[in-house]
């Protein structure tokens, strides 16, 4: 069994959202990625999307999106991005999964054989360019959030177990700092961590890296030339 991530894959949603206006790199995207997708997962394999599936606005929407993706092998495992405003009630999401090969995370978690993760969103680090003073209290509830995903975690993990954490945010700043979500990554035992959030302004931030004994994937779509990077 194989680990895959992607990410940002920002899909229309029924809106007029042509992603080739950010670059002509992204005219055609989604096709890449279905054909790379195709030709390295299997049907036991896992495939990590960290947020920003698409511009829907309402589930609805989301749908015809979602069921683009059912004919694609492999078990789908997403987390909320900050433009999934589609995704609403968890209980509401996961009832309208195409098929039992999607899995939606929202502070919480899913094992399979040998592998525990789990997601939250996250938000924006201290020292990030876009941190402001408003951000401290969401930052610290989302914190909050990433805590309980991890408590559910760790009441389903086993000996031997892998542990991976999704989410959107870069979990640190551009100098790579402890934050909540790193500290939390590490007291828990995290072997991987998976985000996105990023594109072209990804700056500092390598596509991976280590620190604190847990290794990072940032697994932005066009960062990663709309191919699937396998983390496990």
């Amino acid at each position: 069994m194989k680990v895959f991530a992607v990410s940002d894959l920002h899909l229309p949603g029924n809106q007029a959202k042509p992603m080739d206006v950010f670059g002509e790199n992204w005219a055609g995207h989604f096709e890449k990625i279905r054909e790379d997708w195709k030709s390295k997962v299997g049907e036991e394999d896992i495939v990590l999307l960290a947020g920003d599936l698409c511009w829907a606005m309402a589930l609805s929407d989301a749908l015809s999106d979602l069921s683009r993706m059912k004919d694609l092998p492999g078990r789908k495992v997403f987390i909320r991005g900050n433009h999934d405003y589609w995704w609403s009630g968890i209980t509401a999401l996961r009832a309208a999964a195409p098929d039992d090969s999607f899995f939606f995370l929202q502070n919480d978690c899913v094992r399979f054989d040998g592998i525990v993760i789990c997601g939250s969103r996250g938000w924006a680090c201290p020292g990030s360019a876009d941190f402001a003073a408003s951000d401290e209290k969401i930052y610290k509830r989302e914190g909050e959030r990433f805590r309980l995903a991890l408590q559910s975690a760790q009441k389903v993990r086993q000996e031997g177990d892998k542990l991976i954490c999704m989410i959107h945010y870069p979990p640190f700043n551009m100098k790579k700092e402890p934050s909540l979500f790193t500290d939390l990554f590490e007291k828990s035992g995290a072997d991987i961590a998976v985000y996105g959030h990023l594109h072209q302004n990804a700056g500092a931030y390598p596509l991976v890296c280590e620190r604190g004994g847990v290794r990072y994937y940032l697994t932005s779509c066009d960062l990663l030339g709309f191919r699937l990077a396998q983390i496990l």
